[in-house]
């Protein structure tokens, strides 16, 4: 089904919005622009970009592959903060647009059940964020490599959605989570981040690093939103960053699921 972009704009007054048919990579082009706010959207992306420098290909006329062009007054360090916040926004209108409840996975996936439906990458480009978002909405199906550890909204729930009333709920659950962090700093999306995901604290998990495999259970988040590891070697450890991945579950080529942006 095409992507009704005058329904958009007319839901989100005052806010520059891009509509592209096709596009390599909406953070690509949301780079070029300044205004805070501007969402640059696409029907398909021939390059969408993941973490780890990972390259998607994004389904035509069933997901939402866009970015936001975000101004926060944020101290950098902060970015991480920033990324657990646009999980909860995401979180947020699938529960309230689908019907659904996705869990949060430290530190960028939203999954329904083991399968990966939504994933975010944020760039920091000096004064500004790029938060870019894809979310597997009207998949019907999805390739046979993707089956086992990917799917959509239309696949878990049974029905299709509205991608137009999807963008514009998350759109206006980035501007709130952002607002929320620009005046009570880091605390609350520590606190609501660590309440509605299984992977914050309590959880067996393997996290791939460069070089190197740890197994052990998650303890929380830092104060900077880093995930913290009771590690089985003894030690407590602080992760940076690495594909986190429950204890059982064997982390393959591709295993970040289908749609980033």
């Amino acid at each position: 089904m095409s992507f009704d972009i005058a329904r958009v704009r007319t839901a989100l007054p005052g806010r520059r919005v891009d509509y592209y048919e096709t596009l390599g990579s909406t953070m690509t082009a949301a780079a070029a622009i300044r205004a805070p706010g501007a969402i640059v959207i696409a029907n398909q992306q021939s390059s969408g970009q993941g973490r780890h420098g990972h390259v998607w290909h994004s389904e035509p006329d069933s997901g939402l592959y866009f970015t936001i062009v975000l101004r926060p007054r944020l101290a950098a360090e902060l970015l991480p903060v920033v990324t657990l916040a646009l999980g909860l926004a995401v979180q947020e209108a699938i529960s309230q647009v689908c019907d659904a409840q996705p869990d949060l996975r430290w530190p960028n996936d939203l999954l329904i059940g083991p399968r990966k439906c939504a994933g975010i990458l944020t760039q920091l480009d000096g004064d500004r964020v790029l938060a870019g978002i894809g979310i597997n909405v009207n998949h019907a199906s999805l390739p046979p490599d993707l089956g086992a550890i990917a799917t959509s909204l239309r696949l878990a729930t049974g029905r299709a959605h509205s991608r137009e009333e999807l963008l514009c709920a998350v759109a206006g659950g980035v501007d709130r989570m952002v607002n929320l962090l620009e005046t009570e700093g880091s605390g609350p999306v520590l606190v609501l981040f660590t309440a509605q995901s299984s992977y914050a604290r309590g959880r067996r998990v393997q996290v791939d690093l460069p070089g190197n495999l740890l197994t052990g259970t998650t303890a929380g988040l830092t104060a900077d939103g880093y995930l913290l590891l009771d590690g089985d070697d003894g030690r407590r450890h602080i992760i940076l960053a690495g594909g986190v991945r429950p204890e059982t579950v064997s982390a393959g080529p591709g295993s970040d699921g289908k749609s980033t942006p």
